[in-house]
């Protein structure tokens, strides 16, 4: 393969630009309509996914060799937990405003801390520890304001248990980041990802008696537009990671809440509250300062690496 990260200017290009296609994704997907089941929803956005990215790799001539996998029960495990993250993302998505369930979503990376201190026996100091609790309290400030509406019923009640699944799929969705820090010892990133689509198809398609419908052509076309959107953001997602460190590019994750909330704004008439916009730069400053740390200590392993040798 080669390598390019002597070029991070495209790499962050590539990174923006999965930001704005995963966006159009979680667009398409609340434009189809809060009434759909979440496992349908799960079906259609991993099912068209795979055609750009079986395209993308047999473009590059990995076809064949990306169906290949020396660890089957490794990708089963990720594609179990990212399967039930991604129903619980969607469902919080589905009921809630575009910019909160954004937001939601940053508590992931800060989950992904706690969890490889925990099972990959990650050395984690004070500073990413102390980051990941100011990360938190922002997550509660954005969350709050919503799981007290339970209270209150109705339509409210439905926000609470968005806000719930969002937060519960972070939780999981940190889970399978560690699955596939585990993956990557041994696996393609091709493999990875194809493997998660399919996993994710065949098990969405349990949840068909739980309330599946026969949908108008509107939503139809936007659930299969959401689908295609996932697979070509992977594909950009992926491609960054070639041409830029991983640190170079991951602070443009956070360049979401702004084009996301513009696009609340204007397609939903979603504006964000008080408590969502301090909460948020909470979290986005939380997760930028851990992913500085996981820069300062790769430098500090390589140099140690070379000193050594």
């Amino acid at each position: 393969m080669r390598s390019a990260i002597g070029n991070p200017m495209r790499g962050i290009a590539f990174k923006v630009g999965s930001v704005i296609v995963f966006l159009a994704m979680q667009t398409f997907i609340k434009l189809a309509g809060s009434d759909i089941q979440p496992g349908q929803v799960t079906f259609c956005r991993s099912f068209f996914a795979l055609f750009p990215i079986m395209g993308y790799l047999a473009y590059q001539g990995q076809l064949r060799s990306a169906f290949y996998t020396a660890n089957p029960i490794g990708h089963l495990k990720r594609g179990t937990l990212g399967i039930i993250s991604m129903g619980l993302g969607f469902y919080g998505l589905l009921h809630l405003p575009l910019p909160e369930a954004i937001a939601l979503g940053y508590a992931m990376p800060l989950v992904a801390v706690i969890f490889a201190a925990l099972f990959l026996g990650e050395t984690v100091r004070i500073y990413r520890w102390s980051a990941v609790l100011f990360g938190m309290v922002g997550v509660a400030i954005i969350s709050w304001p919503k799981l007290t509406l339970f209270r209150e019923g109705g339509i409210h009640a439905e926000q609470a248990i968005g806000a719930i699944t969002v937060l519960l799929a972070s939780v999981l969705g940190g889970m399978a980041m560690i699955q596939v820090r585990r993956l990557v010892e041994e696996e393609k990133t091709a493999t990875i990802v194809l493997y998660f689509s399919i996993t994710a198809t065949v098990f969405s398609l349990v949840t068909v008696p739980f309330g599946w419908q026969v949908l108008d052509m509107r939503p139809q076309l936007f659930l299969v537009a959401a689908g295609f959107c996932g697979g070509i953001a992977q594909i950009l997602l992926t491609e960054s990671y070639r041409h830029a460190d991983v640190s170079t590019v991951a602070p443009f994750e956070y360049t979401s809440i702004v084009i996301g909330g513009v696009v609340a704004y204007f397609v939903f008439g979603d504006v964000p509250s008080g408590a969502t916009l301090l909460g948020t730069a909470i979290v986005v400053a939380a997760g930028i300062f851990i992913i500085y740390r996981e820069h300062q200590l790769n430098l500090e392993r390589r140099a140690a690496r070379q000193a050594g040798s």
